[in-house]
């Protein structure tokens, strides 16, 4: 089976550097920043998205408000993050049973690459899907169909994970099973109403799921 995974609520949590990049961007136009909680509803849309309403959908504006981001990210953002508990072990077994790992992230390709060369685990995935960086979009759909067309898989033999609707509408878009995690960003309604095939409150949930 082929196993796309998101990358941030889903495999690390990167609450800490995420937030706080997007808080430098914002203080660097002048821009007083959400409230903690909403913040975290920043992680997993694109930065343009989430920008633009702050930033009175001004594109110049949102554009500098990126760079900022990445500004910070470049230098700081990347390593702050942790690895979930048990995903670890979640992924020897998927190599133990002889699955493919990928990971399909809203994250630009150069930004997602190095946190997961430094992943205790990080060779266990044989590709890495992430959106151009210039994209007003995450792409998910798009970059899910790219996996399915690389390995040559069958959807009905693929399923892709993660903590958003993001994950799940791509899934959907794909007719590949969208499997949605608790431990991450999004709700259980959230990824429900999606079209979620099934939700797993923790990895050793989603072991079963997976390994079934």
């Amino acid at each position: 089976m082929l196993c796309l995974f998101d990358l941030d609520g889903t495999l690390i949590d990167s609450e800490h550097g995420i937030t706080a990049c997007v808080k430098h961007a914002l203080a660097r136009l002048d821009v007083p920043a959400p409230a903690h909680e909403e913040l975290r509803g920043w992680i997993g849309p694109p930065l343009r998205h989430s920008f633009a309403p702050l930033l009175d959908h001004d594109a110049e504006r949102i554009e500098a408000a990126v760079e900022y981001y990445h500004e910070r990210f470049n230098t700081h953002g990347w390593r702050e993050h942790e690895i979930y508990p048990g995903i670890e072990v979640l992924i020897e077994q998927l190599l133990g049973a002889g699955h493919q790992l990928a990971v399909v992230t809203s994250k630009p390709h150069r930004h997602a690459a190095p946190i997961i060369a430094h992943l205790p685990f990080g060779e266990a995935f044989l590709r890495l899907y992430g959106p151009h960086p210039d994209s007003p979009h995450s792409e998910k759909a798009s970059m899910i169909a790219e996996a399915l067309a690389d390995f040559g898989a069958n959807p009905a033999n693929t399923v892709m994970i993660g903590d958003r609707h993001f994950d799940i509408d791509g899934a959907v878009a794909n007719d590949v099973r969208g499997f949605g995690v608790l431990w991450g960003f999004g709700s259980r309604e959230e990824l429900e109403q999606a079209g979620a095939s099934a939700v797993a409150a923790t990895p050793d949930e989603l072991a079963r799921l997976l390994l079934a």
